[in-house]
């Protein structure tokens, strides 16, 4: 089918049937006009669902602009550098719920990651048979468990544990990023807590892409005396790094809209502070705690304007994904 006039290749020839064609031609003549009918429809159809993206995604950013506009007219550029988030003095800085967003996000990736590439190599490279299926639901079946169910875990079950155990031993590095009381909820606590809920998305990408790396070239290199450690880091991540990469990123984005779960143990404090352990805020967790009971003068064009910052950091995001991955990809290819 020609993609610009959904015409069907050697449709004309079939349906100009010669005045003296038999039944069958003819029939034949009326059923491929008939396809090509269908086809041109299909591909209109296909066309409108596309834009349909595209005219959401549009109308989302036009309505959080027109929203914000108050706020941006009222506050200026002081708005996306000021510190001071104060419903009581009308006075709204969007730095603090935007470094509690990338901290916490950052936080995740860093744990992981690393645990998501372990799970990934075990499960293809060293997991046996029979616990392959099994463990594999287990690991996909995380991502189904809603976000409030982690935010109530959280709150009550791994704050408090991280307040006994491990924090303890992380003020006592000395560290300013780890200085003042083990509180429990906090940067941290919030940042762990996206980390297992991003788990389950990025094991499950690295596990798929890792499974397309052709088994001829694993086999070489085991034949050539390779370790399993060989083997992944240079033959394996070579190959999949795009889909590692676009896994990574897809987590990230989870991370960073992530609401619940984060407003249950970051403390929602609006204060800017140095240690990991001292409560926060991220742009998730304001716009819920705040939305209900904002006043409509400056409060709630504040809370659109962090939700468009929201909006325009999601996408950096997912422009930086796609460059990265058309950058591996050219470099695999070369």
């Amino acid at each position: 089918m020609d993609a610009s006039t959904g015409a069907v290749p050697g449709a004309q020839i079939v349906a100009d049937a010669p005045a003296g064609a038999s039944r069958s031609q003819r029939a034949l003549a009326r059923r491929v006009r008939g396809f090509a009918v269908q086809d041109r429809a299909f591909l209109w159809v296909t066309r409108a669902f596309a834009a349909l993206v595209l005219v959401g995604l549009t109308g989302i950013l036009v309505a959080l602009a027109v929203e914000a506009w108050p706020a941006l007219r009222t506050f200026g550029f002081a708005f996306f550098r000021g510190t001071t988030w104060s419903p009581a003095d009308d006075v709204y800085g969007a730095v603090i719920p935007v470094y509690g967003t990338l901290v916490t996000s950052a936080i995740a990736l860093l744990v992981g990651v690393p645990v998501s590439f372990g799970i990934a190599v075990f499960l293809t490279e060293m997991c046996p048979a029979w616990l392959r299926r099994p463990l594999g639901t287990a690991i996909e079946l995380l991502a189904g468990i809603p976000s409030i169910i982690y935010g109530f875990w959280g709150l009550f079950i791994l704050a408090p544990l991280l307040q006994d155990t491990l924090q303890p031993l992380l003020v006592g590095t000395g560290l300013p990023l780890f200085a003042g009381p083990p509180l429990g909820i906090g940067v941290f606590t919030a940042g762990v807590v996206l980390a297992l809920m991003v788990i389950p998305f990025i094991a499950s990408v690295m596990r798929d892409v890792f499974e397309t790396v052709p088994a001829v070239l694993k086999e070489s290199a085991y034949g050539l005396g390779c370790t399993t450690w060989e083997v992944v880091c240079r033959v394996v991540l070579p190959h999949a790094r795009a889909g590692v990469i676009g896994g990574i990123m897809l987590g990230l984005g989870r991370a960073l809209g992530e609401t619940m779960a984060v407003t249950f143990v970051i403390g929602n404090a609006n204060r800017l502070a140095a240690s990991l352990f001292a409560p926060g805020n991220s742009i998730a967790s304001t716009l819920a705690n705040e939305f209900a009971e904002a006043d409509p003068a400056l409060h709630i064009p504040s809370l659109f304007a962090i939700g468009l910052l929201l909006f325009v950091i999601t996408f950096v995001v997912l422009g930086a994904t796609k460059w990265l991955t058309q950058r591996s990809l050219a470099r695999a290819g070369s």
